[in-house]
């Protein structure tokens, strides 16, 4: 296929070097399937020779019919002075059992002599033998030149050499590994380009990000000529991470015309990348091009005012194509209109001077005045638009709640929560434990309202963010308790405002719990319809 560029996704070996990222066999094969589904041309999925859960991934995964990606299994070239049939890395590979193998070599002459301690000419040996046997027996193979860029410019006829020895092996693919991350782009383009028209074989693209630029390194390569680009999908690896191949994908198919992953599938860009966080546990980087909760995020008026009029004069694309949406956020330098869009989605009838418009200004000055800030938390400012159009019914009532706390010296702090709640004529009555008062409410109440609600089983609090709005006040000073709220698939973030913590977190809490259950209705309505 014309402009068609191979993406080979590396979360599940070279993600798995992150920093707290520790994934389980299950975790894995989800992430498998998420990118199989996007149409990721490769997955590489594990070292089998490093440890027995990626031998039972591998496995695991023979039973799995995957549609669009070929599963790979990583390694090295065979050891130093060992015939390539005797080495416990080679066999390891093969027992894996996948259609394609990528298999790493030394391609700096430094790191050949002083850190693997060979000669150059058994390192070329090394990486000629093991490819020639994995094409012997029928694989697909990606040879890793690790270090490359480093090494062409520490010995540039030595690095090439390495180049060499893989084609001869049979190597399907050359990639260049920028494996430090401090290259900059030109020199990326230079190298690829030279690599490219001397060797006639197909080049890869594997970037680190230590310098800042793995996507810009990686965009130059594509453009020297190279048509497989490695990485991860959300971009965490060893130290600074790998290029993120979310905005790689973005760049390419959207602005370049490139065939990265299945055309219908870019609106699953922004979703795949929740979903991946989700299961990796870590809070994705809000501020991610393109499938960052920020990336279409609007503050200043006139910044907002230009993209009602016209979404192009402040958004480089429409974020529904890959899956995002547009944010307009809730602040002291928010005009009317931009107040008037939020109203629209709810009620189109809404006009600028209409009444009601100006009452919700002034119910949001008010507010802003008390302490509330919208600005993050547009979930409860929605609430309130809801509550002054009169399209807003509780899901519940509080009855009471109490919170009690245990100290002992000797082990964890522990709070109980207490909570009865009323829903449709019926009363519902939940303790719970928590680490913390905050913890032990949340427990409670959720507790209680999954007997009616039982979609609530999938939320949880991401993050809950506590400031003093007034510290001349000392402990009578009013807090502010931010919380964000996630599905797995959702995000939202909702605020309270108090003088008592405690009630302050039951404000955000109820509204957080609200948003959720007036979502869920409005989907199923639109499904309907």
């Amino acid at each position: 296929m014309l402009n068609k560029i191979e993406i080979f996704d590396s979360t599940l070996r070279d993600g798995a070097q992150a920093e707290g990222i520790s994934f389980s066999v299950e975790d894995k094969i989800k992430i498998v399937r998420a990118l199989d589904t996007l149409g990721i041309s490769y997955i590489e999925a594990g070292n089998p020779g490093s440890n027995p859960k990626d031998l039972e991934f591998f496995l695991r995964m023979k039973k799995e019919k995957l549609q669009h990606t070929k599963l790979t299994a990583f390694g090295s070239t065979k050891r130093p002075h060992i015939a390539v049939e005797k080495d416990e890395n080679v066999a390891s590979l093969l027992e894996a059992d996948t259609p394609v193998v990528a298999i790493f070599g030394k391609t700096w002459d430094f790191h050949v002599t002083d850190i693997i301690k060979t000669s150059l000419e058994e390192n070329l040996q090394m990486i000629r033998e093991t490819i020639a046997y994995f094409k012997k027996q029928g694989k697909e193979v990606v040879f890793d030149a690790e270090h490359f860029f480093d090494g062409y410019k520490s010995n540039a006829p030595y690095a090439m050499e390495t180049l060499k020895a893989a084609k001869k092996g049979g190597a399907d693919w050359l990639v260049l590994c920028e494996t430090n991350g401090g290259a900059f782009p030109d020199e990326v383009y230079d190298i690829t380009k030279e690599v490219v028209e001397k060797l006639a074989v197909k080049v890869g693209i594997h970037c680190h990000n230590d310098g800042g630029m793995a996507v810009a390194n990686t965009i130059m390569a594509v453009e020297a000529g190279a048509t497989q680009v490695q990485g991860t999908y959300i971009g965490f690896g060893e130290r600074c991470g790998n290029v993120n191949l979310s905005t790689v994908i973005a760049n390419l198919q959207l602005k370049r015309k490139k065939h990265c992953i299945i055309e219908g599938q870019m609106p699953n860009l922004t979703p795949t990348a929740r979903l991946i966080a989700e299961i990796s546990n870590i809070n994705m980087n809000e501020r991610e091009p393109y499938i960052g909760n920020s990336a279409f995020a609007h503050k200043g008026g006139m910044h907002i005012d230009g993209v009602v009029k016209s979404p192009k004069s402040f958004e480089h694309i429409n974020p529904t194509k890959i899956g995002n949406k547009r944010r307009v956020l809730m602040s002291e330098v928010s005009g009317k209109s931009t107040v008037l869009s939020k109203i629209q989605k709810i009620d189109p009838s809404i006009k600028k001077n209409s009444p009601e418009t100006q009452k919700i200004i002034d119910r949001l000055k008010e507010l802003e005045h008390q302490g509330y800030q919208f600005e993050g938390a547009e979930s409860t400012f929605e609430l309130i638009i809801r509550k002054h159009l009169g399209k807003y019914k509780p899901f519940f009532q509080l009855k009471n709640y109490k919170i009690i706390g245990e100290n002992y010296a000797d082990s964890e702090n522990t709070s109980s929560a207490l909570v009865k709640i009323h829903v449709d004529g019926k009363d519902e009555m939940t303790v719970a434990e928590g680490v913390g008062p905050v913890h032990a409410l949340d427990k409670a109440l959720r507790k209680a309202l999954e007997t009616f609600y039982p979609q609530l089983k999938t939320v949880y609090l991401r993050d809950y963010k506590v400031r003093v709005l007034d510290t001349t006040t000392a402990t009578s000073a009013k807090v502010r308790v931010l919380i964000e709220s996630t599905d797995g698939c959702n995000l939202w973030t909702t605020v309270g405002v108090s003088t008592d913590i405690i009630e302050a977190s039951w404000i955000a809490l109820v509204d957080s719990i609200e948003y959720k259950l007036i979502k869920d209705i409005e989907e199923k309505v639109r499904a309907y319809i």
